[in-house]
Formats: C-alpha cells, sequence, structure tokens
C-alpha cells in the first residue's frame, strides 16, 4: 500500500478518501463498453445509476475537470448509464477505511489501494465481478501481476487505476554540486551510501539520503528493502512472519550504519511522507526512495522543478516492491451496476489515449507529460501503445528517467504483504529504534516484530 498517498500517492500521487455512500437504485440493464479508443456506445437499456469513488477533489482543479468532462462524454455515449461522482481528501484514509467497509458504507463503485483488496473480502463489502470483466477489451494484456492484486482464489474482485514500482528518486542539481555524475545515478546500497556522504558534505542542513519510520511508513519501506534483498514479509501462504531473516537484518543494519557511521541521513527522524516531500521539495535531501509519482508531488505541491530530480531503477533489485490502487464493486450492486461500472472503468481507466491515459489532452493543458509510470500493460502490445502515445506527448527531460524506465522492467514486481497496514505499523518500531537509538538491538527489534506479526497473521485466518 502506497500509505501516502499517501500515499502514494494520486491521479498518480493522489490519494484521496472516498466519501461514504451506500448503494444507489439501479435499472435492469447497463451499457456495455469493449474499451475502444472513442467512447463506448450503449444499446438501448434500461437506466442504471451508479455512484463512483475518488472524484479529485476541488482543490485539484485540472484533474477534476477533466474527470467531470470525461463523465459527461461517456454519459452522452451510454444514455443508459447516470455516474454520480463522490469525491474527498484523500480518497484513502487508513483511521475510517476499515470502519466505513465494515458498516457497508462505501460508493457502487469504490476506491482502494491493492493492499485493501483481502481487507474488503473479509469484511463482506466487495462484490465478485469475474463473469463480467470481459467487457475490458485490454484484460487479456494486463500484467498478470496487477491482477494478481484483485484477485483471490480465482475469483476477480476489482480493477486496477494505476499502478507503480518503487525505484530511486534523487536530486540531480544535488549530485552535481557534490561532484557526482546526475546521470549515473547509484546502483547499489555501497554507491548510495557514498553518494549520501558526498552530498551531507554540502554542509549544515544538506540531506544525502532520508527514509521514513512512522506513521505505517516505516514499515512499507522496510517491505521495499527487504524485497530488494531477496527476501520476504511473510510466507508464501500468508500465516508466518519471515522477515527475520539475514536479508531483514541487512536493511535495518545498513540504515543504522548510514545514520550513525556515516552520518549522512540528518538527526531528525521518524519521517513520514510530508516530511519527505517537504525536504526533498526544498532542495536539503539528495536521495529517497519513491515511485515516479513523487516527483509529481514535488512538482504540483512542493513547487519544485521536474527537470531538477531523476529516477532510477531499485539498487541491487532482486524484486521491487509494486503495488497502486484500484476499484472495487459493493457487494450490494445488482449486475446491472456492475457492469455499468465496468464499463466506466475500462472506459476511463483502462484504454491509452483516453481518460486519464489522454496525453494530448494533458499536455494542451499544460500538464507534465513522460513520467514512466502507471503502466498496467507491461511489455504488451496495450503497454507499448500507452508508452508510444506518452512519449509523442512528453513534455518532460526523459533522459532523466533513463535508468528508472530501462532498469525497472527486468526486476520483478512483488506485491504488498497480506494485513498490510497493521503489519506495517508493527514495522515502524524497527526502523524507528534504528534511525533514533544508537545502542538499537536489530536482532531483538526483529525477533518482537516477527512474534507480533505472528499473532497478527494467526488472529487473522
Amino acid at each position: 500500500m502506497k500509505p501516502r498517498n499517501l500515499s502514494i500517492l494520486l491521479a498518480t500521487g493522489l490519494a484521496l478518501t472516498a466519501t461514504a455512500c451506500g448503494g444507489s437504485d439501479s435499472g435492469n440493464n447497463a451499457g456495455n463498453t469493449s474499451g475502444n479508443s472513442s467512447a463506448p456506445s450503449a444499446a438501448a437499456a434500461a437506466p442504471v445509476s451508479i455512484t463512483v469513488g475518488c472524484q479529485p477533489p476541488k482543490t485539484n482543479p485540472a484533474q477534476r475537470s477533466e474527470w467531470d468532462e470525461d463523465v459527461a462524454t461517456f454519459m452522452k455515449s451510454n444514455p443508459s448509464i447516470t455516474i454520480v461522482s463522490k469525491d474527498g481528501f484523500p480518497c484513502h484514509d487508513v483511521k475510517t477505511y476499515d470502519a466505513k467497509l465494515a458498516g457497508g458504507q462505501m460508493e457502487d463503485v469504490f476506491y482502494g489501494y491493492v493492499g485493501d483488496v483481502q481487507t474488503a473480502i473479509k469484511a463482506g463489502q466487495a462484490a465478485d465481478i469475474t463473469q463480467y470483466v470481459n467487457q475490458v477489451a485490454t484484460l487479456k494484456d494486463i500484467d498478470p501481476s496487477v491482477m494478481a492484486a484483485f484477485t483471490v482464489d480465482g475469483k476477480i474482485y476489482g480493477l486496477p487505476r494505476t499502478t507503480y514500482k518503487v525505484g530511486l528518486v534523487y536530486n540531480r542539481k544535488l549530485f552535481t554540486q557534490a561532484g557526482l555524475d546526475p546521470n549515473s545515478p547509484p546502483k547499489t546500497w555501497a554507491e548510495i551510501r557514498e553518494a549520501a556522504k558526498k552530498i551531507t558534505a554540502l554542509g549544515p542542513g544538506y540531506v544525502g539520503y532520508g527514509e521514513y519510520s512512522a506513521g505505517n511508513t516505516g514499515g512499507w519501506h522496510f517491505t521495499q528493502e527487504l524485497y530488494g534483498r531477496g527476501g520476504a514479509v511473510v510466507s508464501d501462504d500468508g500465516k508466518t512472519a519471515t522477515f527475520n531473516s539475514a536479508e531483514g537484518k541487512a536493511v535495518l543494519q545498513n540504515l543504522k550504519d548510514m545514520r550513525w557511521t556515516d552520518n549522512s541521513m540528518g538527526t531528525k527522524q521518524l519521517y513520514q511522507w510530508d516530511d519527505l516531500m517537504r525536504l526533498m521539495g526544498a532542495g536539503k535531501m539528495g536521495m529517497i526512495l519513491g515511485a515516479p509519482d513523487v516527483m509529481t508531488e514535488l512538482h504540483d505541491n512542493r513547487q519544485a522543478k521536474y527537470e531538477d530530480f531523476g529516477l532510477a531503477a531499485f539498487p541491487e533489485g532482486t524484486a521491487t516492491l509494486g503495488g497502486g490502487d484500484g476499484y472495487m464493486f459493493n457487494v450490494k450492486d445488482t449486475p446491472e451496476q456492475i457492469k455499468a461500472g465496468i464499463a466506466w472503468l475500462s472506459w476511463y481507466n483502462l484504454t491509452p489515449g483516453q481518460g486519464q491515459f489522454n496525453y494530448e489532452r494533458q499536455k494542451a493543458k499544460g500538464r507534465a507529460v513522460g513520467l514512466p509510470d502507471n503502466n498496467p500493460w507491461g511489455a504488451s502490445p496495450t503497454g507499448q501503445k500507452l508508452l508510444d502515445l506518452r512519449n509523442q506527448y512528453a513534455t518532460l527531460p526523459l533522459d532523466n528517467f533513463k535508468s528508472y524506465a530501462e532498469g525497472s522492467g527486468s526486476i520483478p514486481l512483488k506485491l504488498e504483504p497480506p494485513n498490510t497496514q497493521e503489519i506495517y505499523k508493527i514495522l515502524d518500531t524497527p526502523m524507528s529504534a534504528v534511525l533514533t537509538r544508537q545502542d538499537a538491538n536489530v536482532d531483538e527489534l526483529l525477533a518482537t516484530a516477527e512474534k507480533k506479526v505472528n499473532d497478527l497473521l494467526a488472529r487473522s485466518q
């Protein structure tokens, strides 16, 4: 889960929590869509109305106007379908999400992180949409690892909106000032350590490398760094914690060494999403782990320039944490509402050249185009079509992201563990300990966290 946006983080970068809303009145049939390049045309059908969550908020007028424009276009071509948009900021709030699920208060088509799928199913609030998903013309090209996040026991419960792989975000200007080559970013943790020391040496207030350690974000990045070293948070069957391992110890020891031996991470810790975004946006922090949406956040909300930042593939990537968000369907939905919702998601979220992927419109409106993010189709024909369109309308310096674009494709994507937020909360403790206590004992911290996660997993079976 990206807690940013948290997390993460987001039309990429937009994490919005859905306004609570129950199922709406239904009709008897819904218009169908094939996900073609133009708005789908519906045959004569009885009216059906659906509420859809995660409309961009008024504080993001560009994305909100595009959403509203697309809703109007879609409904004109599908006159039997009425979409009632529901906004909220953020679309996902870890403090209220589970309670809304348990209370059956989600929209007919509701937003969630990929880590929320299991939670929604266990709460009895997500509908099985397996028999309807062939409405999505591009479904066959979606990366299986992306659809796996919405599939449980062979049944499909949702469709993706955004996907991501974590990489290394770095400040190109600081690299140049520190005598580092911004066109040759670090590829190993040893190189990151050396670069971080040189950036810190620029003077007071400069931090070479920043890391999360609070608000569930520490556990999130522990997971990423563990995956990168070949480890896993839980066993394949989801019943046992597996992070108390050589790989897990290496993650914590490396951070402890950077913090206390290298002094390259600054004295202030317990950072969350906003803290690192503020420091990166101010040009005082050299590197953080992050997906492409981080640069959107830095530009849109921190007044930073895209050209000042680069994006590299995850260092020593045995695997990289991948995730994102998407939409599920309220268990109260009728078949007609499900079909109508899939028609909208297919058109808006899953067709290159339109909806969220209308790069021509984005460029015409002065929005940034070119970040190597959100390609649920990977290297498939549909994925290549998306990349070709993105490159055609690019407004950003593509060379700044070359390392990520070339390197991330060969790094396997690995999804977040089950019980995502609860596990991340537990793993915050060892992350914060090694960054705030010089005498922190890595072995003891992992052993204690292991017991807590095993107890959690046992309760959730």
